[in-house]
């Protein structure tokens, strides 16, 4: 030390624990709206107008691998299984609907795609019939007493209606055309027994999430086949927007009873699945739910996209279709899954991009021989995905053709 100099006296702990916290605070405020660059994707390589998107085969190419691969398959079932059966079968639905829709974005691929579509629905049919109503359920189905009788849930009936539908647009089959037509007369008529049209997926439980789907089920069926179910179709929106609306959302309830008491309010996970097969039942009513989700429920935060579960005005209890909710943002895992079908549906393009910010951030992707997957979702939430990135040509077909099965 220098003759005559003096020795600085040293900073607090109070004052430099201040500082330092100021000083990361400042850093977060720069840095937290800049991190989501780092993961922008390029939206064109999962969603476009015409074609295949580079991604959406990457993530179609695992799902046919897994059903190629019988061990892989039965491996990734059994993971979704011990969570919920409901996955298993929902993962079905969504490959094969996905799977309809490459096969018309892109004809070379139409010979795999149909194979693949026929493995699916023959296992999904046979389980159907060795295992029985609660093999693709949840274990509270046998808890509870069903309504109508005998016992039978929409949820099945609509989903498997669906594959079949769908199935048959990319190319007719002869038993396919039988079994869809048995199936939308018994989804018909249990509907019918309510004062809402809804039928149960469990005891007493009406889900607009399967109530739609059937919808669109029926509609389809109407294109193929040239019968007119329309006054059903319009009496059933009519009955939803009397009965089964949130008076402070505008939006559908999730569930309800058979006479229609609301049992649950609007949620993420069932509502963005809604107003894609309304699409394609009434296209109003649907544009108008899918607007009133995008404002109660649709998020972003410094770029990343999410969905609430619940709109502000609804709590509910997390549950296995919601996932782990983030407190405070409110986030879910399934209801932003979905949201992507909703946001694909109405080419929502903003709010993609940031939903898939979030996803190339938190999924985790892996690719494998060529496959896509994301790591932290399983393959029903790969399902969706790959669904959402080629939902269109279907629904197109179906809206463009003339009214009621009449020749496209």
């Amino acid at each position: 030390m220098m003759p005559g100099s003096q020795q600085a006296e040293p900073m607090p702990l109070h004052k430099r624990l201040s500082l330092g916290m100021l000083s990361l605070l400042i850093a977060t405020a720069i840095w937290l709206p800049c991190l989501h660059l780092f993961f922008a994707g390029d939206t064109a390589q999962f969603f476009q107008d015409e074609g295949v998107p580079p991604q959406a085969r990457r993530l179609a190419q695992r799902h046919i691998t897994l059903w190629t691969d019988p061990e892989s398959r039965e491996r990734e079932i059994a993971r979704m299984r011990t969570a919920n059966a409901e996955w298993d079968f929902m993962g079905r639905t969504f490959l094969v609907a996905a799977l309809g829709n490459l096969a018309l974005r892109d004809p070379a691929s139409r010979g795999e795609c149909l194979e693949v579509m026929d493995r699916v629905i023959a296992e999904t049919l046979r389980l159907e019939q060795k295992e029985g109503l609660y093999f693709f359920l949840m274990p509270y189905a046998r808890s509870g007493s069903w309504v109508e009788k005998p016992p039978r849930s929409l949820f099945i009936d609509g989903e498997i209606a669906l594959m079949l539908a769908v199935r048959r647009i990319v190319e007719e089959r002869a038993e396919y055309r039988t079994l869809l037509t048995e199936r939308v007369e018994i989804m018909i008529a249990r509907m019918e027994q309510s004062p809402v049209l809804s039928a149960e997926s469990y005891p007493n439980e009406c889900w607009t999430f399967c109530n739609t789907v059937s919808l669109a089920a029926i509609r389809l069926a109407d294109y193929l086949d040239g019968t007119d179910h329309s006054e059903f179709l319009d009496a059933w929106v009519e009955r939803a927007k009397e009965k089964l609306v949130d008076p402070k959302t505008g939006l559908l309830v999730s569930s309800y009873t058979v006479d229609g008491l609301h049992l649950d309010g609007p949620e993420g996970s069932s509502i963005w699945m809604a107003c894609h097969c309304l699409r394609v039942v009434d296209g109003d009513f649907a544009a108008d739910q899918y607007r009133r989700a995008r404002k109660e429920l649709g998020r972003t935060v410094f770029g990343f996209g999410y969905a609430r579960e619940w709109p502000a005005s609804w709590v509910n209890p997390q549950d296995v279709d919601s996932g782990p909710v983030v407190p405070i943002l409110g986030a879910s895992p399934g209801a932003s899954g979905l949201a992507f079908l909703g946001a694909a549906t109405f080419k929502d393009k903003r709010y993609l991009s940031a939903l898939l910010t979030s996803l190339q951030f938190a999924g985790l992707p892996s690719t494998r021989r060529g496959g896509l997957r994301y790591c932290a979702s399983n393959q029903v939430g790969d399902a969706v995905l790959l669904y959402a990135t080629l939902q269109g040509p279907v629904w197109k077909m179906v809206a463009e053709g003339r009214v009621h099965g009449e020749a496209r």
